[in-house]
């Protein structure tokens, strides 16, 4: 993890110095709230999990050629996870359904594209966020409510044993790496060189919490363990990509050389009126 943010550090130091002397740029910090879920295959009962934060920093690059986007990178702490609830069928109701939930905290790159327009004489930016990311994860908490339920049942599996607490990663099992991609929108208000922004973004992940079985098959030991409710999946899913839709909020300041000004780009003309007046000789 310490390579990680020493990666990210030096990238970004690279970039800033080596725009310095003609870019502009923006260093920010946002915070925010959304839900989270995952994709199993097979497919399973699923239900998305609110009340997820997000915290972060934010850098963006933005140079003068107009409608060229901004470049940027975020570096965040998300809280990602999932609920499913195994063995249906054992249940009239779906209100009687149990849930195993799973909470991950994560640390995670995106790299962004930022097409954007401004509005309002320059006071507010509209963009799009298009991006790559990366992310690892940190530590997790489990609940599983079906082990509670056997439990109960005087299943010898699970009865005297904790149904609930820490999740400990193994190597053979999780994943710790993951990458995906993102996709959202916002709008920023610029009040001199302090910029206030609202962000939705949706972060499609690509890569698996859980390794597959095939390849990992020490899963099947989990029954035997000491804590057999952490991991209910021996067998499956064979993929279990997680996704997350979050509302962020964030204030961005921006610097650079003649960031008293305003973005450069307000004053880059389109081609075409440059070309008209450089055709048209006035003092006919």
């Amino acid at each position: 993890m310490a390579k990680f943010l020493k990666i990210f550090g030096l990238a970004l130091f690279a970039m800033f110095i080596a725009n310095e002397a003609s870019a502009q740029h923006t260093l920010g910090m946002t915070g925010g709230y959304g839900m989270t879920t995952f994709r199993p295959y097979p497919a399973q009962e699923t239900r998305a999990i609110w009340g997820n934060a997000t915290a972060g920093l934010s850098w963006r690059y933005y140079g003068p050629q107009r409608f060229a986007g901004g470049f940027g990178v975020d570096l965040e702490y998300l809280e990602r996870g999932f609920s499913y609830a195994p063995y249906t069928s054992l249940f009239e109701t779906e209100e009687d359904w149990r849930w195993y939930t799973r909470r991950v905290k994560s640390i995670m790159m995106p790299i962004i594209w930022q097409p954007h327009v401004y509005v309002a004489k320059n006071r507010v930016r509209i963009y799009l966020d298009l991006a790559a990311f990366f992310s690892y994860n940190l530590s997790g908490r489990y609940d599983n409510q079906f082990a509670a339920y056997q439990a109960e049942q005087g299943d010898d599996t699970y009865v005297d044993k904790p149904t609930s607490g820490e999740y400990v990663f193994k190597e053979g099992r999780d994943n710790r790496w993951g990458y995906g991609l993102a996709g959202g929108g916002g709008l920023s208000v610029l009040t001199g060189r302090v910029e206030w922004n609202f962000r939705v973004r949706y972060y499609f992940g690509y890569s698996d919490l859980m390794r597959n079985r095939n390849r990992y098959p020490d899963n099947l030991t989990d029954e035997f363990s000491d804590a057999p409710a952490a991991n209910p999946f021996r067998q499956t899913p064979l993929r279990s990509p997680i996704d997350n839709l979050m509302f962020s909020v964030g204030v961005s300041f921006r610097m650079g050389k003649g960031s008293k000004d305003g973005f450069r780009e307000w004053q880059t003309k389109p081609l075409r009126s440059r070309k008209m007046e450089d055709s048209f000789d006035y003092k006919m």
